[in-house]
């Protein structure tokens, strides 16, 4: 089995994963020291990541994002803006991410004075700065919050940047009772500017949230999307049958961005071994694996993969699709997409094949 180090050798893809969500505990520290922040437990970087992970850990979507109060705070002007964004790219690099999409809400950065584009400029700035260099490609993703009423004016912010970084279009947040539809006007502008839409559902919320995302709103892809097995049957006797919503997410490959360590800790999914991603893998629905929040989470991308290859015993064969998946489905432009397939991930994961049939190991020595 691939071992965790051979993962991160690996070039590998990413499609959901917030920037207020990854910051590096250090940086959090730092930045909550030089502007008086002292609503941290403490000044010591293990301290204060492990209280941001247990505070995402309570089984709970709302309680999960009760912990980025901490990040933005510290996230409010340009300079703080482009070191978190350029540090994200760093971070994904070394981590042998090759493409990335990071989302973050403009809105939820602007208690300093900033305006919308400034927020989105540092970013895209940042993006630049920490991506030169590293055979990285990084685009934002601009969300939109779904308890706010702010989603077309932010879905004309992505528009306006489509061309400078900006790569797509989002909403987040808490989804019982706030259902995407409540924002159709931003969805519409959207799809008449011919742009990419994602939408975080099926993670809180069922069925209904995955329908109207998609049905009504849109969605190119689904956010997490866990729920879409409340549509599935399995029977004792092992067969399957679908239903209509997760026939159609199916049949048109609607990709779903799954984040396993994060659905756990949400309660969308009881542990990973349970986590649906086995069976929706198996049935080839358009799967693909995501980091959602480095921080909270305490997770890289590599380490995501290497708890599937632990639980479900998965090999570089299933590594290599789940990344195919994620580069297919993408928002970057085709020729894009297909260069980097061809040029980087199917050469780069032969590569960590050789290397890894060209290792000898000792029973009992490690993984």
């Amino acid at each position: 089995m691939p071992s965790l180090e051979e993962i991160r050798a690996a070039p590998k893809v990413l499609l959901h994963d917030h920037l207020d969500g990854g910051l590096r505990a250090a940086t959090v520290v730092d930045l909550a020291r030089s502007i008086g922040y002292d609503r941290l437990p403490s000044d010591d970087v293990d301290e204060v990541a492990l209280w941001l992970q247990r505070g995402a850990s309570r089984g709970h979507l709302n309680l999960y994002l009760d912990a980025f109060q901490h990040t933005l705070a510290v996230m409010q002007t340009r300079e703080a803006l482009i070191r978190v964004a350029a540090e994200c790219a760093e971070d994904l690099a070394a981590d042998g991410v090759v493409y990335a999409e990071v989302r973050f809400a403009p809105e939820l950065h602007v208690v300093g004075g900033l305006s919308l584009n400034e927020v989105v400029e540092a970013v895209l700035e940042g993006f630049r700065l920490g991506s030169e260099g590293r055979g990285i490609t990084i685009y934002a993703l601009l969300t939109a919050m779904r308890t706010a009423a702010r989603s077309l004016e932010i879905a004309e912010l992505a528009v306006r940047y489509r061309d400078r970084g900006v790569a797509g279009f989002d909403i987040a947040g808490a989804e019982a009772g706030w259902p995407p539809s409540r924002h159709l006007d931003a969805f519409q502008y959207v799809a008449r500017e011919n742009f990419h839409i994602t939408i975080h559902a099926g993670e809180g919320f069922g069925l209904p949230s995955i329908w109207e995302a998609l049905q009504w709103c849109g969605a190119e892809r689904l956010g997490h999307g866990v729920r879409i097995v409340d549509d599935i049957r399995v029977s004792p006797e092992g067969t399957v049958e679908l239903g209509r919503l997760a026939s159609y997410v199916r049949d048109r490959r609607i990709p779903l961005e799954m984040c396993p360590t994060s659905n756990v800790q949400t309660g969308a999914a009881a542990s990973i071994a349970e986590h649906p991603i086995r069976l929706l893998r198996q049935l080839s629905f358009r799967v693909t694996v995501n980091t959602d929040n480095r921080l909270m989470s305490g997770v890289t991308l590599s380490s995501e993969f290497h708890r599937l290859v632990e639980t479900f015993g998965y090999g570089w064969s299933d590594i290599e699709w789940l990344t195919i998946n994620a580069m297919k489905s993408a928002f970057g432009h085709f020729d894009e997409r297909l260069r980097i397939i061809n040029t980087i991930i199917k050469p780069g994961f032969a590569t960590a094949r050789a290397a890894s049939d060209s290792v000898v190991r000792i029973p009992g020595l490690g993984k």
